[in-house]
């Protein structure tokens, strides 16, 4: 015994695509002549690079030691420095709780600190005081220019990731900064 074969009417969508084909093909004017073009040249392209991506940095890459940096722990802060011509590029990981006047004061001896800082804040988010009790916020991802003379801490629970690019002791002067911070 043969199966029976089920038929479904069409759908809405399916009728009207097909109606909307036999519309286009009646005026189409038909091709007669066959296609007397060039052929094409291949084009060569470059295949991707191993590893190459576009993605966003996951935490573990942003964290990850710095190919060609001399690396080191100041205050509790760790530091990575590699030298890029004159300047120096430097990746300083704040851990959570960080604050200048506690944890680098006795290190360095001042009582504000008083280097420039520029660059890119990565991770977290970091306050800046100045002595005039003028306070800065900066979240990631920010571009950060804080002028010399200033408190600074973390906020919240995760650490504070910056890239920075100085001059030693001449990165405000040589940047264009303010010697100290100043209101307009």
């Amino acid at each position: 015994m043969a199966k029976k074969r089920v038929t479904r009417p069409p759908s809405r969508r399916s009728v009207t695509k097909r109606a909307a084909r036999a519309r286009a093909a009646k005026k189409a004017p038909r091709k007669v002549a066959a296609r007397t073009a060039a052929p094409r040249k291949a084009v060569r392209r470059k295949a991707p690079k191993r590893g190459a991506s576009t993605r966003v940095a996951r935490p573990s890459e942003i964290f990850a030691p710095v190919v060609g940096a001399e690396r080191r722990e100041v205050g509790h802060v760790l530091l990575e420095v590699g030298r890029a011509g004159a300047a120096r590029v430097k990746r300083m990981v704040y851990p959570p709780g960080f604050r200048w006047s506690v944890d680098m004061k006795p290190v360095v001896g001042t009582e504000l600190c008083m280097h420039a800082h520029v660059g890119f804040l990565v991770h977290g988010e970091i306050h800046i005081e100045y002595p005039d009790g003028c306070v800065i916020e900066h979240r990631a991802p920010q571009i950060v220019a804080i002028e010399p003379g200033h408190d600074g801490w973390v906020v919240g629970r995760e650490p504070v990731v910056m890239i920075e690019f100085d001059f030693e002791r001449e990165t405000a002067s040589r940047l264009g900064m303010p010697d100290s911070h100043r209101h307009s």
